[in-house]
C-alpha cells in the first residue's frame, strides 16, 4: 500500500471519536483508492515505456526513411544520367545514321559526275594542246605563202614578212586572214582554260565529297590528343609551304600535359585539325595579302596560329585561334552548312567546315565559333569526358 495512505490509515485507527463502522468505511475506500493508484501507476508506468519503445522505433523509423529517401534521390541521379547518355547514344546513333545515309547518297553523285567531269577536263587539256600545236603550225610549210614568206612568231604572237611590191596586196590578205585565224584560235584557248579552270574545281567538290562519305573504322579508341594535335598542326603547315602562295606562319602550341588519352575516331579527328589549320592559314594569307597591296603594305602584320589544349573538368577543350582578317558576323551562322564558302574562284568547295561539324557531334562535342573582324578568329572544341 502507498506509504501515505497507509499513514492515513494508522491515524484513523487511533481516533477514539470515530465509529468502527465509520473507519471500516474510510479505510476501505482508501484501500479502494490505493489500488485505483496502483493500476493508475501501472498504467502510467507502461505508457512511459510504450511512449519510449515508440520513441526508439520512430527514430529507427525516420533513419530508415532518410537513407531510403537517398537511395531514391542517387537512383533517380543515376536514372536521369542514364537517360542523357542514352539518348546521346540515340543522337549519336542518328547521326551516323544520317551521314552514312548522305555518304552513300554522295559516293553515289560523285561517281556519277566524276566520270563525263574527266572527259571534259581531259578533253579540254587535249584541246589546248591541240590549239598550241595549231598556232605554231601557222608557220610551218602547210600555212606559209612561198612567195611572201610569212611566218608566225610564237613568242611573240606576230607575223614575219618578207614582201615584194608585185603581192603586196596578196600578202595584206593573207596577213589579215592569219590575224583572224590566230584571234579565234587564242579565243578557243581562253575558253579551254577556263573550261578546264573550273572543271578542276568541280573536280576538287566531287573529291571532297567522296572524301565526306568515306567511311572510317568508326570505333572510338584512346588516342593522345596533344600527340595528334601536334602531328597535324605541323602536316597542315608543311602542306601550305609546300602548296600554292606560302606564308610565313608563327605556330604557338600550348598543349595542357594534363590531358592524356581521350577516346576518339583518330582517322576523322584528325581532319578536323586540318580543316581549321587550312583555314586559318588561307585566312592569314588573304590578310597579308591586302597589307601588301600598293604601297600599304603593312611590315608589323606576322601570320601567328595558336593551337592550346586543356583538360577542364567535364571536358577537353581544343582552341585553334589565328590572327587572319576574321569572319564576318553576317555568316558567321553559314559557315558550318555544306557547300557554303567565302572563298572565291576554284579556291573552296565550301564542305571543309560542314565536314570538320558533323565529325565533332559524331564525338558528341560542339564547337564554337568567335571572331573579331580585322583581328582573329578563334575555333573552340569542346568533347565531353
Amino acid at each position: 500500500m502507498n506509504n501515505h495512505l497507509q499513514h492515513i490509515i494508522d491515524i484513523l485507527q487511533q481516533i477514539e471519536n470515530i465509529p468502527e463502522e465509520q473507519k471500516s468505511a474510510i479505510t476501505k475506500s482508501l484501500k479502494d483508492a490505493d489500488k485505483e493508484m496502483a493500476i493508475t501507476e501501472f498504467k502510467l508506468d507502461r505508457t512511459e515505456k510504450v511512449k519510449h519503445t515508440t520513441a526508439i522505433l520512430l527514430e529507427e523509423t525516420i533513419e530508415e526513411l532518410e537513407q531510403k529517401r537517398k537511395a531514391v534521390e542517387e537512383s533517380n541521379l543515376a536514372l536521369q544520367k542514364t537517360l542523357e547518355d542514352l539518348k546521346a547514344a540515340q543522337d549519336q546513333l542518328v547521326q551516323q545514321e544520317k551521314l552514312a545515309s548522305l555518304g552513300q547518297l554522295t559516293a553515289g553523285i560523285a561517281h556519277e559526275i566524276k566520270n563525263p567531269l574527266n572527259f571534259v577536263n581531259n578533253f579540254s587539256e587535249v584541246s589546248i594542246e591541240l590549239v598550241d600545236e595549231a598556232l605554231s603550225e601557222v608557220s610551218g610549210p602547210a600555212l606559209r605563202d612561198p612567195a611572201s614568206l610569212i611566218s608566225y612568231d610564237c613568242k611573240e604572237r606576230d607575223f614575219k614578212f618578207q614582201v615584194t611590191g608585185e603581192n603586196a596586196e596578196v600578202h595584206t590578205q593573207n596577213k589579215k586572214y592569219m590575224s583572224d585565224l590566230i584571234d579565234i584560235l587564242n579565243d578557243v584557248k581562253v575558253n579551254l582554260r577556263k573550261i578546264h579552270e573550273h572543271g578542276t574545281r568541280a573536280d576538287g567538290i566531287v573529291k571532297s565529297m567522296l572524301q565526306h562519305s568515306r567511311d572510317g573504322s568508326g570505333k572510338m579508341e584512346p588516342a593522345d590528343l596533344n600527340a595528334l594535335v601536334k602531328e597535324y598542326v605541323n602536316l597542315a603547315f608543311h602542306g601550305m609551304r609546300a602548296g600554292k602562295d606560302p606564308i610565313n606562319v608563327d605556330i604557338d602550341l600550348q598543349l595542357d600535359d594534363s590531358v592524356g588519352e581521350v577516346p576518339l575516331v583518330v582517322e576523322d579527328f584528325s581532319r578536323v585539325i586540318l580543316n581549321l589549320c587550312q583555314n586559318a592559314f588561307d585566312a592569314m594569307r588573304e590578310k597579308l595579302r591586302r597589307s601588301e597591296v600598293g604601297s600599304q603594305r603593312s611590315e608589323a602584320y606576322l601570320p601567328k596560329l595558336t593551337v592550346k589544349t586543356r583538360n577542364d573538368a567535364n571536358t577537353f577543350t581544343i582552341g585553334i585561334e589565328d590572327n587572319g582578317q576574321g569572319i564576318p558576323d553576317d555568316i558567321k551562322d553559314k559557315i558550318l552548312q555544306p557547300f557554303f564558302t567565302t572563298k572565291k574562284g576554284t579556291q573552296g568547295t565550301g564542305l571543309g567546315l560542314s565536314i570538320t561539324n558533323d565529325i565533332i557531334m559524331a564525338h558528341r562535342g560542339k564547337i564554337d565559333i568567335e571572331s573579331i573582324m580585322g583581328d582573329e578568329t578563334r575555333f573552340t572544341i569542346t568533347i565531353p569526358k
